[in-house]
């Protein structure tokens, strides 16, 4: 028979035989290996693509201006951290974090693919790329945004996300704006890649169409982080209890 005063069962408002209060005891969530080895490469595809893009840049400083370098060096940061949780089996990181991160590698990839590379946007950037930038591209525009959305519907747990993340996530893209025009307005005019991308550039649009710019992506980048958190409450929930772990991070299904 199991002792009703042991560490194991020692409710809320007691203490353990060592004196600990059995709140501040935290349930071991449970390694998982699939879950951290899928973040771990994630992480490295991330990493490689800054390196790649690095590497061939002869302007670092316009290099790390982009929220796609910046994006991926936050998914490379958050996955090699969720991959160690993962891999010696502590608690996953809050959704707070891991859904800001899925936001921004999703704006990364969709504005690319679907703004950037598209002639008819009105805001295209195509150039003649080198092959580490080509790698690099696909790896940063690509590979990570789709990694990150597999890791989202196949090893996390619906409903982590909660509504007032949606705005709390914005904080971000909200503060690159004008991170990007300061930038820009202290460079030379005609400087290359004075601003990042067509759609903030002042010479181009004028303030007034910088404006109209801003309210337009800043309303679709609100609409895809409220569609993030209503998709995590209806999406089907498949259960793996080795690599999947619930939202309060309390330990893996069962």
């Amino acid at each position: 028979m199991i002792d009703p005063t042991s560490p194991s069962t020692t409710r809320r408002g007691t203490t353990d035989a060592a004196g600990v209060p059995a709140s501040a005891v935290v349930p071991a969530a449970g390694r998982r290996p699939v879950a951290a080895a899928f973040r771990a490469l994630v992480a490295l595809a991330a990493l490689t693509g800054i390196v790649l893009d690095t590497i061939d840049s002869d302007d670092l400083g316009r290099l790390f201006s982009y929220f796609t370098i910046q994006s991926n060096i936050l998914v490379a940061v958050s996955f090699a951290w969720a991959a160690h949780r993962a891999w010696t089996g502590r608690p996953a990181l809050s959704p707070r974090i891991t859904g800001a991160a899925l936001l921004y590698i999703s704006i990364t990839g969709l504005v690319f693919h679907f703004v950037l590379s598209n002639d008819s946007s009105g805001f295209a950037m195509t150039s003649e790329r080198t092959p580490l930038e080509s790698i690099a591209n696909q790896l940063l525009h690509t590979v990570t945004p789709l990694a990150a959305a597999l890791d989202w519907l196949l090893l996390t747990v619906p409903g982590g996300f909660l509504l007032r993340h949606a705005w709390q996530w914005l904080v971000y893209p909200l503060l690159y704006l004008p991170f990007a025009l300061i930038r820009g307005a202290f460079l030379d005019p005609g400087t290359e890649g004075r601003y990042p991308y067509p759609f903030l550039d002042v010479d181009l649009h004028g303030w007034d169409g910088i404006a109209a710019n801003a309210v337009t992506f800043g309303l679709a980048f609100y609409a895809l982080a409220l569609t993030l958190v209503l998709l995590d409450r209806v999406r089907p929930h498949l259960r793996g209890p080795r690599n999947r772990i619930s939202p309060t991070g309390s330990g893996p299904l069962k």
